[in-house]
């Protein structure tokens, strides 16, 4: 199994592009920008990385973001993850990227994106590798920071495949958001958001009906009502499940205990990615293998979870047909 989930050609539609970044890298970068980390060694960053609920988290996840500075940091980042994931079979990345938690460190929009697209274009043509581009909106920021964000984007617009909805869930409702996700609807983007992670089923229904959003990152706590099931079932709306993510941050317990089983079970079209993997215990293929350790699912249920995110990533048809193919040679 652990041969064929390694030869599985992986799409991961759910990756924070700041969450991939590994002690090593972040010890490497502060050194060259000259900034001092609260750490002695890796090692004793390595042992922060255990976490009580999504803030703690969130806490040592900004800290280490504060080693990005200049477009080589940004591109090293992305390349750096770009690598280890095609290493580990993934072919496609839709990856997320948080604007506001660099413009707010004084990082203009221009360096965190020529970084990024300069990892990407490496990425793409020598890689075999497709990223798609997620700009996120950090929802415990205001909601007006989030559209002047969107709007300084604008020579990026084309570019652009999505907006999306992340950080701390918690008292910070989709609907907060209304208007910079019709903002985004009128430029003709696609909206995903993060819902019920550690919010309520409730979000979810919020996000799909005030945000009008395609993709519902996470979407784990729909279980809780039979009405969202029913719905995402009917829609066949794609939920990015991060099984290690979820047991790092405390959503469960125990993965033997995750309601991904049950979300299979109930028809939902569920995907599987890593959301942080320095920070939750691994990329792509650590989650797959985890998964079949917990649930003891066979090769048909990840052929078909990987259909579900092929068919749902940002890719052009011609890529998605390759990966489609591809899928079926293995």
């Amino acid at each position: 199994m652990h041969d064929f989930l390694r030869n599985l050609p992986k799409v991961e539609l759910h990756l924070h592009i700041e969450g991939s970044l590994e002690p090593e890298l972040m010890f490497a970068l502060a050194q060259r920008n000259g900034i001092e980390l609260p750490y002695d060694s890796v090692q004793e960053v390595t042992d922060a990385y255990h976490f009580k609920d999504l803030q703690g988290f969130l806490t040592l996840y900004f800290q280490g973001m504060s080693v990005l500075r200049h477009e080589e940091d940004f591109y090293d980042l992305a390349i750096d993850y770009f690598k280890r994931a095609r290493n580990e079979g993934v072919m496609h990345i839709d990856m997320h990227f948080d604007p506001q938690a660099h413009l707010q460190r004084g990082v203009p929009l221009d360096v965190v994106m020529t970084g990024l697209l300069k990892a990407k274009q490496e990425a793409e043509q020598t890689l075999d590798l497709s990223i798609g581009m997620i700009m996120a909106f950090l929802r415990d920021r205001p909601a007006e920071e989030a559209l002047d964000v969107l709007e300084q984007a604008s020579p990026y617009w084309q570019i652009l495949d999505a907006v999306g909805l992340d950080s701390a869930e918690q008292n910070n409702p989709p609907a907060k958001f209304a208007a910079v996700f019709e903002r985004a609807k009128q430029l003709g983007l696609v909206r995903v958001a993060h819902a019920g992670e550690e919010g309520p089923a409730e979000y979810i229904q919020e996000a799909l009906d005030v945000l009008d959003v395609q993709r519902i990152d996470h979407g784990v706590r729909c279980l809780e009502s039979d009405e969202v099931v029913a719905r995402l079932r009917s829609d066949q709306t794609v939920l990015t499940v991060c099984p290690l993510s979820n047991v790092s941050l405390k959503v469960v317990n125990d993965l033997r205990d995750h309601p991904l089983p049950r979300l299979v079970a109930e028809g939902l079209k569920v995907t599987i990615s890593s959301d942080d993997p320095a920070y939750f215990g691994g990329g792509m293929l650590a989650n797959h293998i985890a998964c079949a350790e917990a649930f003891g699912w066979d090769e048909a249920v990840f052929r078909q979870l990987t259909r579900n995110a092929i068919e749902e990533a940002f890719v052009s048809p011609s890529r998605r047909e390759a990966l489609l193919a591809r899928l079926s040679s293995v």
